[in-house]
């Protein structure tokens, strides 16, 4: 009975789409914060032993990083846990991990952006969410395709001109 209802939950669970470089990401900072915890834990151990806990700043200090420091780990470990990787397999056709060259309409300015997932966006590194609302309209084109995106304060338009398949190397 136990493990029916534990499958009927299972089957309502969200995974998070992310490209595989965006879950090895994820496991490098997973392995520096897991070396950095013993030495949390060795300052916890000192500032304890300086006696009187009431007053004792460095030992509340030293047990906030160490309880930051473990809730990151278990942020990041569920992030792992329900991480459903895509590799793109078309590279006509826009998806996760393909890199897109852009010409904006209204100003004729090309830009090269990555699609990622959610946790992996950064805009200063050309990396795109497929849930904003540039990634959204693009998700699924090929080139040649011109794209109305709806932002929050205006319309426009982008000119699909190239989709390439990102190598591992290239998206860290």
């Amino acid at each position: 009975m136990q493990r029916k209802k534990i499958q009927e939950a299972m089957a309502h669970v969200y995974f998070q789409k992310m490209t595989p470089t965006g879950y090895h990401e994820i496991e490098q900072e997973i392995k520096k914060l897991q070396a950095q915890r013993p030495a949390k834990i060795a300052q916890l151990k000192a500032a304890r032993a300086l006696g009187d806990l009431s007053e004792n700043t460095e030992y509340s200090t030293a047990k906030r990083e160490l309880r930051h420091l473990e809730s990151r780990l278990r942020y990041l470990n569920k992030q792992l846990q329900y991480a459903e990787i895509i590799k793109p397999t078309d590279s006509q056709t826009i998806d996760l991990g393909t890199t897109v060259t852009l010409q904006f309409i209204d100003d004729d300015e090309r830009v090269d952006y990555t699609i990622v997932g959610k946790q992996e966006a950064d805009l200063q590194k050309q990396k795109i969410s497929f849930d904003s609302p540039l990634g959204q309209a693009l998700l699924h084109q090929k080139v040649g395709q011109t794209v109305s995106v709806q932002a929050p304060q205006s319309i426009y338009q982008v000119k699909i001109l190239a989709v390439q398949l990102t190598s591992p190397e290239e998206s860290v």
